[in-house]
């Protein structure tokens, strides 16, 4: 998640540490905070890998600022990490929004559906957070309210990503909208 999210903030625009790590936060979250600790080696893994390079600009009264910029072999890795998102990229909701927030820099709306195509599939399964045996329990088979409020919550957000699906799936492969 955090390859892709650096991938996809630098292929916007070269940006500062300080910059990348606000961007990040700002996606991530407090769900899954980013520490220097974890935010700068990973920088520096895709700057040896050659994915990105780091230049040095002069700083206006203070010490240089270093900058990223995405380079080419960056740029065709983060669309093949779109492309063929992991399964856990389709499943995990934190790492879908972060595929999700840099989809649009895949350019063909052909690709952009089999990747939302998967997400569908996903969410059409029959699950729950609860199972009695391999059955899925649902907010109906509750007394406990908040477990009843969990799955009604969840279903809720499974809806309504549902019909962002269908109706951004008809609009990308150039159908009516149901």
């Amino acid at each position: 998640m955090l390859t892709l999210a650096i991938l996809g903030f630098l292929h916007d625009r070269p940006l500062h540490g300080y910059e990348l790590r606000r961007h990040l936060s700002a996606l991530t979250g407090h769900v899954r905070p980013i520490s220097d600790g974890t935010l700068y080696p990973a920088i520096k893994r895709l700057e040896t890998a050659g994915l990105l390079v780091r230049e040095t600009e002069p700083g206006s009264a203070a010490a240089p600022r270093h900058t990223l910029h995405l380079t080419e072999a960056g740029r065709a890795a983060l669309l093949d990490r779109l492309r063929e998102p992991e399964p856990l990229d389709i499943s995990d909701e934190n790492r879908w929004f972060t595929v999700l927030a840099f989809l649009r820099h895949l350019a063909d709306p052909a690709a952009q559906a089999v990747v939302l195509r998967r997400r569908l599939a996903f969410l059409s399964e029959p699950a729950s957070f609860f199972y009695e045996g391999r059955r899925p329990l649902g907010a109906e088979d509750f007394e406990d309210p908040f477990r009843r409020g969990l799955l009604l919550v969840a279903r809720a957000t499974s809806e309504a990503e549902l019909g962002w699906l269908r109706a951004t799936l008809a609009e990308l492969e150039g159908r009516p909208r149901d």
